[in-house]
């Protein structure tokens, strides 16, 4: 043809890919093309109506596109025997270079999510660009294996930028470092009582972890609400914003306590306000136990009774001896714990208690009457009035007898008189004496029975250390063994009930005995026949003996008239 150059087929291509690259396409530039191959090692896009690119398939995530899906690429190279080579990461690099760089130029920290492990590191996320996170900027401490943070998001800085290469190196270590610092500033400025604004940053069963601008702190479960929290997953959730007060500041472990309930008014406070203590209330008896009952004083506000607590003196065996469960019950506030959500009642005080003006109604010295209702060890207690009890100890039972148990004196249900002699306001109970009703006959029969008063008595009781006699209706006197006169195991030659002469030795009152001696009678006896035959007395006499029972039974019979009262 006319007009035509003519030129070979090697030269018509070279032709055709100049124009490509002068009139369309340039290194550098960021293009949109459409997938329109992908085999297992690369993409191939169409950039034009004349051109197609090559694109590695791993620069693309698993999955993340598919034949026909439109991409922005890169354009790295345009060459004619190798094609056009293109790149997905370093489009996104061109298109997110502003964030990139005012990222990095302004020192920003920014979030990065990390892709896989490589040699010396870890492959991450930025602006959908990949980045390089070297093992030596992950942590402060070494780290063993990377492949714990592959999915995890990570804050970073970028601390190296290379935009001709179109790639860029982060730290996370300098966030943490940076943290630490921060977070030291915060603690030093945060004090107890203060009231801030945090975001929620964690949760966990046992509380909400609160970030409060580069140190975090701990709501407890216990300091979310003042009504008990099951779920706290129910109430809040992270990234909500909540106002704290801080409640302990430790900095040597770099520990804040905060609370959320303390900034609201603790609904007990109200109550504490409706039932102050000392005021009368009324209430249903809910539940009844052991050591008390619980009264509703309205719908969800109980209180305790205690056992010790229902009336004046000895509490009842048992609540339910006074009360009985939906029975309305007048009662006094006695203490509110607001913390704890507790009231304390009392039953007994809304009746006058009798112990204020016992000493003005039962005065020491005064006689009182009363009942036996039980007995210890040593002693007896006796029923007053109602609320009012009264102890007699064995030794305030008898001037004259060894009373080793109270049984052996009195009974339960038998009425007696009785003297006061003490009261205990603090241990609710008043010391009684039966002996000290009539006086006290050891000063008379100290000197009735003087050394040398000889006597009459039958044995009582035979022991290892000698015998014991009544010398008067419960008097006892004692024998010691080296003061008999038969030789031998006293009791093998001596029998109770015998009835043995016997001198006096001494009185002694505080062992209510008399001390007395066999032997010694029959060397008086011996004495007095010795003086007879010197006076030459024709009649022999027996020496005279004292009569203790008369002398004695006017006096300690009384004893018997006042331990008991008559039946009326």
């Amino acid at each position: 043809m006319r007009g035509m150059i003519e030129m070979n087929d090697s030269e018509f291509l070279e032709l055709i890919n100049k124009q490509v690259k002068d009139e369309v396409l340039k290194e550098g530039e960021v293009v949109k093309g459409k997938i329109i191959k992908i085999t297992p090692k690369e993409v191939f896009v169409d950039i034009g109506g004349k051109a197609e690119g090559i694109l590695k398939i791993e620069e693309l995530k698993v999955n993340e596109y598919k034949v026909g899906d439109e991409i922005t690429v890169y354009i790295e190279k345009v060459d004619s025997k190798e094609g056009i080579k293109l790149s997905k990461q370093k489009a996104d690099f061109v298109l997110n270079w502003e964030k990139i760089k005012n990222a990095y130029e302004n020192n920003e920290t920014i979030y990065a999510k990390v892709l896989r492990v490589v040699k010396g590191g870890l492959m991450v996320d930025v602006f959908g660009v990949e980045a390089f996170l070297p093992g030596s900027q992950i942590d402060r401490k070494k780290i063993k294996n990377f492949n714990i943070f592959v999915g995890k998001i990570l804050p970073v800085k970028i601390i190296k930028l290379y935009p001709q290469k179109k790639n860029l190196i982060v730290s996370r270590l300098e966030v943490l470092e940076e943290e630490e610092e921060l977070a030291k500033q915060r603690l030093n400025e945060i004090k107890v009582g203060d009231i801030l604004e945090g975001t929620i940053s964690n949760i966990a069963e046992f509380g909400l972890f609160i970030n409060l601008g580069g140190i975090e702190g701990l709501v407890h479960i216990s300091e979310i609400s003042w009504h008990r929290v099951n779920k706290i997953e129910n109430l809040y959730k992270v990234g909500d914003k909540v106002k704290v007060q801080v409640i302990d500041v430790d900095k040597e472990s770099r520990k804040i306590t905060l609370s959320i309930k303390r900034l609201q008014p603790h609904p007990w406070q109200i109550v504490a306000q409706k039932y102050p203590i000392g005021s009368k209330v009324k209430g249903k008896v809910k539940k009844i136990l052991d050591f008390g009952f619980f009264v509703e004083l309205e719908p969800g506000i109980e209180g305790l009774v205690h056992i010790s607590e229902m009336r004046w003196g000895k509490p009842p065996s048992h609540p339910s001896e006074m009360v009985s469960v939906g029975q309305e019950v007048e009662l006094v506030v006695l203490n509110v714990d607001v913390e704890r959500e507790r009231i304390s009642l009392g039953m007994k005080q809304t009746q006058p208690d009798p112990w204020a003006v016992i000493e003005e109604k039962y005065p020491i010295g005064s006689i009182v009457k009363g009942k036996v209702i039980d007995f210890i060890l040593n002693g007896a207690f006796v029923e007053i009035e109602p609320e009012i009890y009264g102890y007699i100890h064995v030794s305030n039972m008898s001037w004259t007898k060894k009373i080793k148990s109270p049984s052996e004196f009195l009974r339960k249900g038998q009425k007696i008189k009785a003297l006061v002699k003490e009261i205990d306001k603090k241990q609710r109970i008043i010391e009684l004496s039966l002996k000290d009703l009539t006086p006290n006959p050891w000063p008379q029969i100290s000197e009735t029975l003087k050394p040398d008063t000889i006597l009459k008595a039958p044995i009582s009781k035979i022991i290892d250390k000698g015998i014991i006699v009544d010398v008067y209706d419960g008097i006892e006197g004692f024998v010691p063994i080296g003061y008999l006169q038969r030789k031998g195991n006293p009791k093998e030659v001596y029998n109770v009930g015998e009835e043995l002469n016997l001198a006096v030795l001494k009185v002694e009152p505080e062992r209510k005995r008399i001390l007395l001696s066999e032997r010694h009678y029959y060397r008086i006896i011996e004495k007095q026949k010795q003086e007879e035959l010197k006076k030459k007395l024709k009649e022999t006499k027996e020496p005279a003996r004292v009569n203790l029972g008369d002398i004695l039974n006017k006096e300690l019979s009384k004893l018997k008239e006042l331990t008991e009262l008559e039946e009326e």
